[in-house]
């Protein structure tokens, strides 16, 4: 800051020359005289006129070099005798002791008060000088117009900062003492500035002056930024000390082991030293103090700071301290752009809750179902609503819990990671390896959907179901084998469109929407040929309606008959049968009427139809049947039955067996043909389950055996006319036991080793030669949006095509293959 004051002064008028003399020194002694007083601070009663003409007058003598001169030389020796010797004198030994920031503790309030005694005294010596040079300047104005322009030498202000610099500042304090004053000035700011980061208060404007003299002056002449006494000679030691504080103030902060404690000291001192450099240093020191703070005080500690046990991230996340996490993620980001620490803290985190919830659900999957709910249908209170089978529950607890803590983890990554996406990667990273790490995530994500779809959306609003759908779709995107979710989601599908289970089918294709949007039009292209069908198959049943209603065959008794005509590649045929492997399913023996309607819709369809195949497949099939229960006491009770096609079958079977008379187990297989899994699950259904027992069992007993009997239940008794019969232990909503587990990855091994045959002919088609590692790296990229292709498969299936002559080797180093047209 330039405390020079300039001054206006016209030029002498021509004529008005009172004191005309061509001697140098009168002119001289006078302006010498008249330079001291301003000095002195006497300069009251000098004509600043007279002044400037003498100046002039001795310019236009042609001696303005040696005007130049001499005043240089007086302004040396006032510098030399009068303020060096006053700001010496201001120095004391404590000063001189402490510039090496040694202090001690019990000398520290009489350091501080000599310190800023010191500092006042130089503070007002070069105030002094500047206004004294800036009025100095102004009375050899012309000089320095003549002189100074045109023999290119640094104009008399210039030069006599130079003279403060050298005279004054570059002085010994003693005799016998090495230290310059600048030295002393040096440890004296440094001490006050850690004084203040000790906590205690320091003069910032005393400080700041002294700041703006090393501002003001520097090393050469030509005054370049770089060259400025405050870069040169302050500077670096600010820097240094600074970097040895922040060193060992790292050290002490981590040594409390508390993390939130060090991010808050760590973030206080970067906004302390940020004041500081604007408003008692100098604003060019801000970039390098930031760069000790990230190098000393947070580079070298963030790890271990990110780490700490029990007060660490790990911490932190566990008890969404969000203010604290923020903090870290701040100061990680300053000193690594890519968080390396923070990101595998908050990956191995997640992973390790993931791997929590995956062993919880693995756990309760395996507990054995409570029997209070049975109880308490014994004892004759109202039951609570039948729930899931215990590893359907797991299963949709574990889907909650994971949209639990994606929702945690959500939050934390907006409000603390600042939606960083660095940040993004990483938790999407490790969500995705935990997720995957459970081998049944596909299927428990399907069953999540099912659930809902089923009964879990009743009663919300559309924006609820809108952001239900969007949690699971979230959960999609990690899941990596999505064609085993398809799977497991078109045979849960099937089962709620065929047995008219979704709450909406608004909500159904709005799901296949959203699935669409996320992962491309292929995965869609089945599900929403199944609902194409049901389209269809609702305009096929009112035609054969209409077709029936005009033919008016008088054999047929009035069925309403609702049929689903499935195109076999599209719906998960495997899946909804109840035969599996190699096992032959004989067609089922149909009751005789409803074998004639059977025929009567076969040949109507197929007149439409020519050339087509039906396969009736009884085990997705429901039935209403009206039954009348002959009691005892002569009273006749009727219920209408919900049941499944089965159970129908079974129950028509009993309209030709005389009242009282039973058939065996092996006898209702034997006229139904009805495969023994469902023979058996029906009849638990019709005789075994306690609320809809039509039939009954003898012996009685959970299971059934080939010898058992059974007999219709006249005594059958229900509060409702309609009566809802289920089938018991089916698995449509259950997660798949081993060996169903075992035959869905039977099935899948087989449906991928055909994409992988199929995108192998496809690239090799296009390519015609390709080497083997570019043909692996091709087909892995083309299948990972669906499943992540096994290498070993691959290379199975690439041996495959060429046995049967799809491609051929046409080198061996490296290994090369050709499309065989």
């Amino acid at each position: 800051m330039s405390l020079r004051a300039r001054q206006k002064i016209r030029a002498p008028r021509r004529g008005l020359n009172t004191n005309k003399t061509d001697d140098f020194e009168t002119n001289w002694e006078g302006l010498s005289t008249s330079l001291k007083k301003i000095h002195t601070k006497d300069a009251s009663n000098l004509s600043f006129e007279q002044l400037y003409r003498n100046a002039y007058n001795i310019v236009l003598m042609m001696r303005g070099d040696e005007l130049y001169e001499r005043v240089k030389k007086l302004e040396q020796e006032w510098l030399d005798t009068e303020v060096q010797k006053r700001v010496t004198a201001a120095i004391s030994s404590i000063l001189l002791q402490a510039k090496d920031q040694a202090e001690i503790q019990d000398q520290e309030n009489e350091r501080r008060d000599t310190g800023e005694k010191f500092l006042n005294v130089l503070r007002e010596a070069w105030e002094d000088h500047q206004i004294s040079m800036g009025m100095i300047t102004d009375v050899l104005m012309y000089m320095d117009r003549v002189v100074s322009a045109d023999h290119k030498k640094p104009s008399i202000y210039v030069a006599s900062m130079a003279l403060f610099r050298d005279f004054v500042l570059r002085s010994a304090v003693r005799a016998d003492a090495e230290s310059m004053v600048a030295d002393v000035l040096k440890s004296t700011v440094l001490f006050m500035i850690q004084l203040e980061r000790s906590g205690q208060m320091i003069n910032r404007p005393l400080i700041r002056h002294c700041i703006y003299m090393l501002e003001g002056l520097y090393e050469t002449i030509t005054e370049e930024e770089s060259s400025k006494l405050y870069l040169t000679m302050f500077e670096p030691a600010f820097i240094e000390t600074s970097k040895v504080f922040y060193r060992a103030e790292g050290r002490r902060l981590l040594e409390t082991g508390d993390a939130a404690t060090f991010c808050k000291a760590a973030s206080d001192r970067i906004a302390e030293e940020g004041a500081r450099c604007l408003s008692t240093l100098s604003p060019l020191s801000e970039p390098k103090i930031k760069d000790v703070l990230d190098k000393e005080l947070i580079g070298s500690n963030i790890a271990e700071v990110i780490n700490l046990e029990g007060t660490g991230v790990k911490n932190m996340l566990d008890n969404d301290r969000m203010d604290v996490l923020r903090n870290v993620y701040v100061l990680s980001a300053r000193v690594d752009s890519k968080k390396t620490p923070l990101t595998a803290a908050v990956q191995k985190r997640i992973v390790e809750m993931g791997d929590e919830i995956n062993k919880s659900a693995a756990a309760a999957a395996q507990a054995q179902p409570t029997k209070s709910a049975e109880k308490t249908a014994e004892g004759g209170k109202k039951p609570a609503e039948k729930p899931v089978n215990q590893q359907t529950v797991s299963a949709i607890k574990w889907v909650d819990d994971v949209l639990g803590l994606k929702t945690k983890f959500d939050k934390i990554w907006e409000e603390s990671f600042r939606s960083d996406p660095t940040m993004q990667s990483a938790i999407t990273t490790s969500f995705s390896e935990f997720i995957n790490s459970n081998t049944r995530s596909s299927e428990y994500l399907s069953l999540f959907f099912d659930e809902n779809l089923k009964k879990g959306i009743k009663g919300k609003t559309e924006t609820e179901v809108d952001a239900l759908l969007d949690n699971g779709i979230t959960l999609l995107r990690y899941v990596k084998d999505k064609d085993l979710f398809e799977a497991y989601y078109k045979k849960h599908l099937s089962r709620r469109l065929l047995m008219k289970r979704s709450v909406s089918m608004d909500a159904e294709r709005q799901m296949i929407s959203k699935m669409k949007m996320e992962v491309g039009n292929q995965f869609t292209q089945r599900l929403e040929s199944m609902f194409k069908d049901m389209t269809v198959s609702e305009d096929l049943t009112a035609s054969y309606k209409e077709h029936i209603r005009g033919a008016g065959d008088p054999d047929q008794k009035p069925v309403d008959l609702e049929i689903n005509v499935l195109t076999s590649t599209m719906w998960p045929m495997e899946a909804m049968s109840s035969i599996k492997g190699d096992e032959v399913q004989l067609p089922c023996i149909f009751p005789k009427e409803i074998d004639h309607l059977r025929q009567s819709f076969e040949q109507f369809y197929l007149s439409k139809h020519n050339g087509r195949k039906l396969s009736w497949q009884a085990s997705m099939g429901t039935a209403d049947i009206r039954a009348t229960f002959h009691r005892s006491n002569g009273k006749v009770q009727r219920h209408e039955l919900n049941v499944s096609t089965y159970a129908m079958v079974i129950l028509l079977l009993f309209n030709d067996v005389p009242q009282g008379e039973s058939l065996t187990y092996e006898e209702i297989q034997a006229r139904t043909r009805i495969p023994d899994h469902d023979l058996i699950r029906n009849l638990q259904s019709l005789a075994v389950a306690p609320k809809t027992r039509v039939l009954k069992k003898d012996p009685m007993s959970k299971d059934v055996k080939p010898a058992d009997r059974f007999v219709f239940n006249n005594d059958f008794q229900s509060p409702f006319m309609k009566v809802r019969i289920g089938v018991v232990s089916g698995s449509a909503n259950k997660v798949e036991n081993q060996d169903q587990r075992k035959e869905t990855e039977k099935r899948m091994n087989d449906e991928r080793g055909a994409s992988i045959e199929a995108a192998v002919v496809r690239i090799m088609k296009q390519r015609k030669t390709l080497v083997h590692s570019k043909l692996m790296s091709e087909v892995l990229s083309q299948l990972s949006a669906r499943f992540v292709p096994d290498v070993n498969m691959i290379k199975r299936r690439i041996e495959s095509l060429i046995d049967r002559e799809y491609l051929e080797r046409v080198g061996e180093d490296p290994p090369t293959y050709g499309y065989v047209a």
